[in-house]
């Protein structure tokens, strides 16, 4: 499908929300849907805008926005908003740009706008469904190679986008403690396995993608629509005990490992307002076989990709104490996913599979070819052989209670207004 570049995308438009004009990740050309509340609410749909909330219910109410889709935005979830069909969720943003870029408006919108610092937000979608795939080819490489050197990608990987179904029921949202998981672990000098804590907990840098229009049981979705039933990304930290996981993932693959605690981020950034940073997939290396003809789309290949700058910060309770900031420990793009979000989307549907808005898909780990760029510190450092220095003299190999994790992410694209999709972050707690 195309991508429909409009007035919203435009550089020199500007809000009246003073805030909203340089803001470094909700100008007025983001918009992002997410689920709020302020001091005695419930939670209810909102749009960011600089340092400030807009009021989708309220704006409801005050029949600021289109008829068919008003009834939607007064849910206190977004389930109803992602199913919307393209036309609809064009038009209400069309609609929101127009109302918070017009001087006129802002006498009648503003009231219905609150301070974000002062809310509280919510998970953004009741999630039906959670799958986690691998894409992620330089991740997939590097964690091979740690167990299989000479042959560290299993033959299946250039063929299907490899995935597992996760738990829906604890993801949770950005901000909200991981409690460190107990579990089976078995150490290498050991003769049989132990319960107790993970000693080798680690963050995940992936992206969540909302489904919106959802399909039949028994109907696949072709690759050429597959970017229809996409509703918007948000960042996403699927958290990993890997002792756990060394020991139990044959031969089913991740559970205990994986089910504890994700973190995502509250803020939904829809594949409207991301239509001008899209580009062209990477090309497969020379040699590697072409995709089976149900994922191939020559369309998605050329615009399949995003534009986006990926970043992992650590803040450890020693640094948060002396009042430190955070330390960066990568940044690198999005591109480094073998497979489009289109083919994954595909894939999933390709046998029958029935998918709804609100469900939630992890991309895997992205990971840069280079070191600054890993996404985990599984790969960081090297399985935990070669700890990470901070600047303040503390090591890590794993994450220890009190630290915080913190991703980020930004788009660019030249002739536009870079947008950001705040931040996912969360700090571990002691065991239970």
């Amino acid at each position: 499908m195309r991508w429909l570049i409009d007035e919203t995308h435009d550089a020199a438009r500007t809000s009246w929300v003073a805030s909203a004009n340089g803001h470094p990740c909700f100008p007025v050309q983001n918009l992002p849907y997410g689920i709020y509340s302020f001091p005695g609410a419930a939670p209810r749909a909102g749009v960011a805008i600089g340092d400030s909330i807009l009021d989708l219910r309220d704006c409801a109410v005050a029949n600021l926005l289109p008829a068919p889709v008003s009834e939607t935005c007064q849910d206190d979830t977004l389930n109803a908003l992602m199913a919307l069909g393209t036309a609809d969720r064009a038009a209400l943003r069309r609609r929101l740009s127009a109302i918070l870029s017009d001087p006129a408006m802002e006498s009648i919108v503003a009231p219905l706008l609150h301070d974000a610092a002062a809310c509280t937000m919510h998970l953004p979608a009741r999630i039906g469904d959670y799958t986690d795939f691998y894409v992620g080819i330089h991740h997939a490489n590097n964690v091979g190679r740690q167990f299989r050197p000479d042959n560290p990608l299993l033959p299946n990987y250039k063929y299907v986008p490899i995935g597992y179904h996760g738990r829906a029921s604890s993801v949770r949202v950005s901000g909200e403690p991981v409690v460190r998981p107990s579990g089976q672990q078995k150490p290498a000098e050991a003769s049989a396995p132990i319960f107790g804590p993970t000693h080798r907990l680690d963050y995940e840098l992936e992206l969540g993608v909302w489904v919106g229009e959802g399909n039949r049981l028994g109907d696949p979705i072709a690759i050429g629509d597959a970017g229809r039933h996409i509703a918007g990304l948000s960042l996403f930290n699927d958290w990993s005990a890997r002792d756990f996981q060394a020991w139990e993932y044959q031969p089913l693959g991740p559970f205990l490992a994986k089910n504890f605690h994700s973190t995502v981020s509250p803020w939904v950034v829809t594949t409207e307002a991301l239509a001008p940073f899209r580009i062209a997939q990477p090309p497969r290396p020379e040699g590697d076989p072409a995709p089976l003809p149900y994922l191939w789309d020559t369309a998605d290949q050329a615009q399949g990709a995003f534009g986006l700058t990926l970043e992992v910060f650590l803040l450890t309770a020693a640094m948060r104490a002396a009042g430190a900031a955070p330390v960066r420990l990568s940044s690198g793009p999005a591109t480094s996913m073998y497979w489009t979000l289109a083919q994954i989307v595909t894939h999933h549907a390709s046998n029958g599979c029935d998918l709804t808005p609100g469900d939630l898909l992890g991309t895997g780990t992205i990971s840069a070819p280079t070191r600054d760029g890993f996404g985990s510190l599984l790969e960081l450092t090297t399985g935990g052989s070669d700890p990470l220095l901070l600047p303040n003299g503390e090591q890590r190999a794993f994450l220890e209670d009190g630290d915080e994790v913190i991703l980020r992410a930004s788009a660019d694209a030249d002739g536009f207004v870079s947008i950001g999709f705040g931040e996912c972050r969360a700090i571990i707690l002691p065991a239970r």
